[in-house]
């Protein structure tokens, strides 16, 4: 086999015409012979370019409603022969089928138009069924012949031409037939997956598609290597962000600037300011505020030793005062949905700071599934977008709780939702005092936050530690009176948690003894 392929003849047919007329005309005026279909002949002879109707090689009229136009054998022959092979030539002559050397093809807009809010039926009429179809034939054939389904790769092709004589080698196909069939994939992936939510069903076989955003320095240690990819989606956050400053993302600055975004799009703005700071993908600071810079100053006295080389995310645009305050320490990326020209005038002197804006902040109550692979499969579940009230508390000591004590225990419930298991928040006036993280007891956790707490306390020349009067959030049941108690012991007055331990009376009566308020959620967030 001959490393390289002439490009005689090409057939190009796109939904998308970017480009178009521009790769049209290249290939015309590098002798190539141009076949289209329907609106992309039409654009192009409008352009003055020679071209020939499929139609007029297949003999056939597209029918229809154009659901039948490519598929024929004039067209799949003549993308799937071998040239060497001498079978596969003969029936090429016997039957007039022409080889097409190049295929350009991008789909219909079936994610466009399901992201747009499209009917059942509309979604189903922008399923590609002839592109997909050509697609494979031609990157099966990538032996001979070149298929580009990206406008991307326009240019590629016509550098490709011009470095070889109109010809194109076996690695620059191999690569085009890659992409291709990437492509499909991710269109098969989309439409399964439209399906599945259309259809309330858990899929057979469930596809995951993404398109590479960017290839990262590494993962999450120097020695993995890493990609980052989007999913096509609009909601506010990392992928779709814009980077004002700052080197280049990396694995573990993507993982929690996006935990940070989330976290802090729990709080509406309009009940005002909140930021949220991330270290390892777990909050050691999150706070409310009458101002943006208030709100700030609260989550950073959290934990300020945590908080060095973390990521900051507000719930506002930041201004120029919580900008400032920022710069004071160092910090690896803040997120927030816009920045004033105060603020990026402050931080384009920080270069090593990543400012990165969005268009909003997501809508956390709408669902969508997560991913995560195991040895020989993944596990897949609906996204948590559980939410409580303060309806939906239900007090099971003697003591009911303040409405102070629910504004904190409502406030560290939510917070207590993005903190890995076992979790466990002390929270006062708005504020978390004492985060606790991802321990194997939740005594252990209770016991940590609370003493980063009296630390803090002692950072800040504090009289008391700030778990003095505060309230207690947990993600689950206590499943002992212990984890309790060493909460009472540090000062807190009130907690939240799931209920449904066995010893759930063993744990209320120990509060009721220490004469804690305690509410029941009947939700857990475990996140591990």
């Amino acid at each position: 086999m001959t490393d390289l392929a002439p490009l005689r003849r090409a057939l190009l047919s796109v939904s998308d015409k970017t480009g178009l007329l521009d790769l049209a005309r290249a290939l015309s005026e590098r002798g190539v012979e141009l076949l289209s279909t329907g609106g992309s002949a039409g654009a192009l002879r409008d352009a003055g370019l020679a071209v020939t109707d499929v139609v007029d090689v297949t003999g056939f009229p597209e029918m229809m409603d154009g659901r039948v136009k490519t598929l024929h054998p004039a067209v799949h022959g003549g993308l799937l022969a071998l040239r060497d092979d001498e079978g596969h030539v003969a029936a090429m002559e016997e039957h007039g089928i022409g080889p097409i050397d190049l295929l350009v093809v991008n789909l219909y807009p079936f994610e466009e138009t399901v992201a747009k809010g499209a009917d059942y039926d509309t979604c189903i009429e922008n399923i590609d069924i002839g592109g997909p179809a050509m697609i494979r034939a031609a990157s099966k054939n990538h032996k001979f012949v070149s298929v580009v389904t990206d406008v991307e790769d326009y240019a590629a092709l016509l550098a490709e031409l011009d470095a070889h004589d109109g010809q194109t080698t076996y690695a620059f196909r191999q690569r085009l037939a890659l992409t291709a069939y990437s492509r499909t994939a991710a269109y098969d992936a989309a439409v399964s997956a439209w399906m599945a939510d259309a259809l309330d069903e858990t899929p057979r076989r469930r596809a995951v598609a993404g398109t590479l955003a960017q290839t990262l320095r590494y993962g999450e240690n120097p020695h993995q290597s890493a990609a980052f990819y989007v999913d096509g989606t609009s909601r506010p956050g990392v992928a779709t962000a814009t980077q004002h400053q700052g080197k280049e993302l990396s694995y573990n600055n993507i993982n929690d600037t996006d935990a940070a975004f989330e976290l802090v799009s729990e709080f509406d703005p309009k009940d005002g300011p909140a930021v949220a700071i991330i270290k390892h993908a777990n909050p050691c600071g999150v706070a409310r505020g009458a101002t943006v810079a208030e709100a700030y100053e609260k989550a950073f006295q959290c934990d300020q030793t945590s908080a060095f080389g973390g990521i900051i995310a507000v719930n506002q645009p930041l201004d120029g005062q919580t900008a400032e305050a920022i710069s004071g320490i160092f910090t690896e990326v803040v997120i927030a949905p816009g920045a004033d020209a105060d603020a990026l005038s402050i931080f384009a002197k920080k270069k090593n700071l990543r400012l990165l804006t969005t268009d909003g902040l997501p809508n956390v109550s709408v669902g969508g599934l997560t991913y995560r692979q195991v040895s020989g499969g993944m596990l897949v579940q609906d996204k948590d977008v559980g939410h409580i009230g303060a309806s939906d508390l239900k007090v099971v000591t003697k003591r009911a709780p303040t409405d102070q004590e629910v504004a904190d225990m409502l406030f560290a419930w939510t917070v207590a939702k993005h903190v890995k298991s076992n979790a466990i928040v002390y929270a006062k006036n708005g504020a978390t005092v004492g985060v606790g993280a991802g321990q194997m007891s939740r005594v252990d956790s209770t016991r940590i936050a609370a003493r980063k707490a009296q630390d803090m306390a002692e950072v800040l020349g504090l009289r008391e530690s700030p778990t003095i009067g505060s309230v207690v959030s947990s993600d689950a049941f206590f499943p002992f009176a212990d984890g309790l108690i060493t909460a009472a012991q540090a000062g807190a007055t009130a907690l939240i948690q799931p209920g449904g331990s066995m010893r759930d009376d063993e744990v209320i009566a120990a509060a009721d003894e220490l004469d804690l308020a305690m509410v029941f959620t009947g939700m857990r967030h475990f996140r591990h």
